[in-house]
């Protein structure tokens, strides 16, 4: 089984070189790397030809964000998996991939999602909290839930039948693809419990009540769209959703 990961960057620079050492380190070596740069002006192209060796296909180009950039991986990709990992992220551990692909060959399930880190954009092995999943349900998404993204593979197959990443939806467009799969389409998925990826901590989608707001007016629009019920207060429950799943180290 070949696994495919998916790399936007743009000024990528300070961490970019992590994000692909921690591919390079797994285990499992049927790995596709690609990474779809929005013509950036640091020395993230520098990096990306540093290892060039190790990555199955890469392009600078300009680019419409990172979902658009994304997508256009995803039309490279030829893996039977598909992973998005983040290019200021790194696999958790050497032997993500090898596990992930494990769950797929037994559980033979379209999806698999699992736990993530939180960690300090500088001192890696500084955790602020663990975003722990639980047992897939369906239902759950009418309460709020969602697996944590940059957690979420699944089978390119279902890209033909399903599409891509919807970029309007901007900071929501994550969620949408989410709901759109597994809620609306129903594909079948499988909560692995390992920690999948290292996040640094930060963004911008809490950084202000403006923002914020802006935020859960997107996740209501993905909501209606993906046939959620009552998406008013869904989108209103879904931040506070996240909040027991989140562990402090």
């Amino acid at each position: 089984m070949k696994v495919t990961l998916i790399t936007a960057t743009y000024n990528s620079q300070k961490y970019l070189e992590d994000c692909i050492t921690s591919v390079i380190r797994q285990g499992y070596k049927d790995i596709e790397h690609i990474i779809v740069d929005g013509k950036s002006s640091d020395n993230t192209v520098a990096i990306i030809k540093k290892y060039e060796s190790h990555i199955a296909w890469w392009v600078s180009e300009t680019d419409r964000g990172m979902y658009d950039a994304i997508n256009k991986g995803m039309k490279m990709a030829t893996g039977d998996v598909i992973g998005i990992l983040n290019s200021d992220d790194m696999l958790d551990s050497d032997d993500v991939i090898e596990s992930i692909v494990k769950a797929f060959e037994e559980k033979q399930v379209d999806s698999i999602y699992g736990d993530l880190e939180y960690v300090d954009p500088d001192d890696t092995n500084k955790i602020y909290r663990i975003w722990k999943g639980k047992p897939y349900n369906r239902n759950l998404f009418r309460f709020g839930w969602m697996p944590a993204h940059p957690t979420f593979y699944f089978k390119r197959v279902l890209l033909e039948k399903f599409g891509g990443y919807e970029s309007h939806y901007y900071s929501a467009a994550d969620y949408e693809f989410m709901a759109r799969y597994l809620f609306k389409h129903r594909i079948s998925a499988y909560y692995l419990p390992k920690l999948i990826v290292k996040m640094r901590r930060g963004g911008q989608s809490n950084s202000s009540l403006r923002i914020r707001l802006r935020a859960n007016r997107r996740d209501y629009l993905a909501m209606k769209k993906n046939n959620i019920p009552f998406a008013f207060f869904v989108s209103i429950l879904k931040p506070l959703s996240k909040l027991h799943q989140y562990y402090r180290k």
